[in-house]
C-alpha cells in the first residue's frame, strides 16, 4: 500500500478510512455485527402510552401460547379497593398463574353464593373503546411490577390467582413482594388488557 492511500468502507452513515486495510476490515464487521436492524415501529417505549389502546405499554408478556403486549391504563377510575371475594370457596376456574383472562372470565361467570368484586370491577372497566380488560395473574402482577411499577400505587393490589379457599394472590407495588392475603380483604384492583402484534 502506498503512502497516504486510504481503504474507506461506507455503509449508510458510517464512513470507516484507514490506510491499514485489515483494521477498515476489522472495524466494518464489528460495525455491521453491533449495528441493530433498523425497523420502523408504532409500538411505544415500555410506559409509554399507547394511542387508542386504554394505557400505557407494560412490555411483551411471554404469554402462554403466544406473546403479548400487557396494556395497563391509568388514572383514578383504573384502580379501585375491593375485597377478592369468594371467601371459603376453592375455585378451580381462577388458579392459573399465568392467564388473568381466563381467570377473570372464571370469575366473573360463576353463579356462585359471593360474588367476587376486584375480578367484575376489572371486566367492566373500558378505556379508549375497549372492554376487554380483566384482572391480571400473578405472573403477570410479577412481570408489570419489574417494567412499569410507577404506573400502580404503591400498594397491594389483588391478581386473579386464587392460592386457596381463604387466600388470593397479591402484589406489592411497594416493595416487590408477591404474597397472599385473605379474600376478605379489601386490596387495590387495576384491570389489564392484552395486545397481540
Amino acid at each position: 500500500m502506498r503512502a497516504n492511500e486510504l481503504t474507506t468502507y461506507t455503509r449508510g452513515d458510517l464512513t470507516i478510512s484507514s490506510p491499514d486495510e485489515g483494521v477498515v476490515l476489522k472495524l466494518a464487521t464489528l460495525a455491521i455485527a453491533a449495528e441493530p436492524a433498523v425497523t420502523e415501529s408504532h409500538i411505544p417505549a415500555i410506559g409509554q402510552y399507547w394511542p387508542g389502546e386504554g394505557g400505557v405499554n407494560g412490555g411483551l408478556f411471554p404469554g402462554g401460547d403466544k406473546p403479548y403486549y400487557l396494556i395497563v391504563p391509568f388514572g383514578s377510575d383504573a384502580e379501585a379497593a375491593h375485597e377478592w371475594g369468594g371467601y371459603g370457596q376453592e375455585l378451580d376456574g381462577a388458579k392459573s398463574p399465568w392467564d388473568g383472562q381466563a381467570n377473570t372470565a372464571y370469575l366473573v361467570s360463576s353463579n356462585r353464593e359471593h360474588d367476587h368484586p376486584a375480578a367484575q370491577f376489572c371486566a367492566a372497566f373500558e378505556r379508549d373503546g375497549h372492554k376487554d380488560f380483566y384482572l391480571m395473574a400473578r405472573r403477570e402482577a410479577s412481570f408489570l411490577e419489574i417494567t412499569v411499577p410507577d404506573v400502580f400505587n404503591q400498594s397491594y393490589h389483588w391478581t386473579s390467582s386464587q392460592r386457596s379457599a381463604y387466600d388470593a394472590c397479591n402484589m406489592d407495588f411497594e416493595d416487590g413482594w408477591l404474597g397472599s392475603n385473605g379474600k376478605y380483604l379489601e386490596r387495590l384492583a387495576r384491570p389489564v388488557r392484552r395486545k397481540f402484534i
